[in-house]
């Protein structure tokens, strides 16, 4: 069972080493980008491809449908970002329970965000957990567990990435193990864990009022979605890529557009001038930028085409 990107390696790597896959459980098909089309979840495609029977039920509630899995007779169910609550029904299904990837060192990082609740949170390192599932939201024994450190250029997509390349790793093998009897369960201590939340579009919204080393933090845990942007002459404005700039005082306006300047991020300098701005304490550096309707460029081709911007405050919404 599972729905987005980060599911697929698991289930590749549980048919490479030869569990047999009776059944692929993903979301239904949804609209999806500018044209609304409707588009397969990426476990589907991936089910298809490797020619595995694929179930899409809307919810996992239907008496039909736990019918219908229960015809399956699996010998467990691996759980890998599928977007559902699993109800006792179904969580009793399988002699051998239900395993459940989770990309965090839980109890650290239960919930929906736990990728972006890493960087967010500052984390030097994080990893991922093999859990079988119980009624609660990530809070089931732990079966294994692999620390993976959190790099300091580190966005949601590369972190992301590396932790489902991990984690296909660690349920391929420990779902054998566990199987073999070779495991005992692990109860986790409910008292040191953290809680993560489904994103939001408005998360991204830039606070110019906050520190850059935060702003670059809550930017890199919001890319690729919502991502971080502003507003400039009532156009959103997308930041795509962005650090602090030490060594920059502001002495003004948070939000306020200092100019064009090559950063030194302690390596030497970058080649590219980025584009600064003020921010509650100190600057904020944006290499890359996209303005509403239009390319996505760096931040020297974007001041050639748009030279006012240096004397602009940003953080201006759209008109009503």
């Amino acid at each position: 069972m599972g729905t987005p990107t980060i599911a697929v390696p698991t289930l590749e790597a549980l048919v490479a080493v030869g569990h047999e896959v009776v059944a692929a459980v993903t979301q239904p098909d949804r609209p999806a980008g500018r044209g609304r089309a409707t588009v397969p979840p990426p476990v589907k495609e991936a089910a298809l491809r490797l020619g595995l029977t694929v179930l899409q039920p809307p919810t996992l509630r239907r008496p039909e449908v736990v019918a219908e899995l229960r015809q399956l007779r699996p010998d467990a169910v691996v759980v890998a970002a599928f977007g559902q609550i699993l109800r006792p029904a179904v969580l009793s299904l399988p002699p051998l329970g239900c395993l459940n990837m989770h990309p965090s060192l839980l109890p650290k990082l239960r919930g929906t965000s736990p990728i972006s609740g890493a960087i967010l949170e500052g984390l030097a390192e994080t990893g991922v957990t093999v859990n079988l599932m119980d009624e609660g939201v990530d809070t089931g024994p732990i079966l294994a567990q692999v620390r993976e450190p959190v790099l300091p250029d580190d966005d949601a997509e590369t972190l992301g990435r590396r932790l489902a390349e991990i984690g296909a790793r660690l349920m391929a093998r420990t779902l054998r193990e566990w199987a073999a009897g070779l495991i005992t369960p692990r109860p986790q201590d409910h008292s040191q864990a953290t809680f993560t939340r489904l994103l939001r579009r408005e998360d991204g919204l830039v606070d110019w009022q906050l520190p850059a080393a935060e702003i670059g933090r809550r930017a890199r845990a919001y890319h690729p979605w919502p991502g971080a942007y502003t507003h400039w002459e009532g156009k959103l404005l997308k930041l795509l890529r962005v650090h602090p700039a030490p060594g920059y005082p502001t002495g003004t306006e948070p939000g306020r557009v200092l100019g064009l300047a090559r950063v030194d991020l302690g390596v030497g300098e970058r080649p590219e001038p980025d584009l600064l701005v003020a921010t509650g304490a100190g600057a904020l550096a944006v290499e890359r930028l996209q303005l509403e309707g239009r390319r996505a460029v760096s931040a020297s081709e974007f001041v050639r085409g748009y030279p006012a911007v240096l004397r602009a405050r940003l953080g201006e919404h759209p008109a009503a």
